[in-house]
């Protein structure tokens, strides 16, 4: 490969490296093209992209992105850079692997670590994160139920006891009805005719 080639490749993989989320880097020793095709295919679904690479390039584009990753570069090497949930694309290979018995999950690098080959395959057998997130959502919704269920009980209880306390409390007397103004006008009407009387006997 000329050097300017090279070159280009080299700055190519270092792009890609500080792009991705995670990589993972398996031996591909054994595969045909149509085989390393449909592993790529798979891949996609994961939203991952695989990369058959030559170690010294890879080695220096690593280096160049400020990674040492040289224990993970021997052998044929494929690398797929991983945009989407690690551990989904870690399935995809995992569950190639047994399709192909020659590909090998060789280990990978996220979040500033550098996974073995033993975390590698422990990180394909978690949950993706579709599903922890879903798991999660059911939880939060069984806890805001449950939640509720406990304010409208103790809301229930409460008018309850105060419904109890209203009938121990004995009812106030009703205030007697004041008399009308007019009631007592034919009375002094009366008087005033009376007192008239006497004084024309008078």
């Amino acid at each position: 490969m000329p050097r300017t080639e090279k070159l280009e490749r080299v700055a190519e993989l270092k792009r890609r490296i500080e792009g991705s989320a995670a990589l993972l880097f398996a031996e591909y020793r054994g595969l045909t093209v149509s085989d390393i095709t449909e592993l790529r295919r798979a891949l996609r679904e994961a939203d991952a992209s695989l990369a058959v690479v030559k170690n010294t390039l890879m080695q220096r584009a690593a280096a160049e992105a400020g990674l040492e990753l040289t224990e993970l570069l021997s052998g044929p090497s494929a690398v797929a850079f991983v945009d989407g949930d690690a551990v989904g694309a870690a399935k995809k290979i995992k569950t190639a692997t047994r399709q192909f018995p020659t590909l090998v999950l060789k280990g990978g690098y996220m979040e500033g670590q550098v996974l073995s080959a033993d975390e590698a395959n422990r990180l394909a057998d978690l949950e993706s994160r579709e599903v922890m997130l879903s798991t999660i959502a059911g939880l939060l919704k069984g806890e805001i139920a449950r939640a509720a269920a406990t304010f409208v009980s103790a809301q229930s209880r409460f008018l309850s006891l105060l419904e109890a306390y209203k009938a121990t409390v004995p009812a106030e007397p009703e205030a007697p009805e004041p008399e009308a103004p007019g009631d007592q006008a034919p009375e002094a009407d009366a008087a005033a005719v009376g007192s008239s009387d006497e004084d024309g006997k008078e």
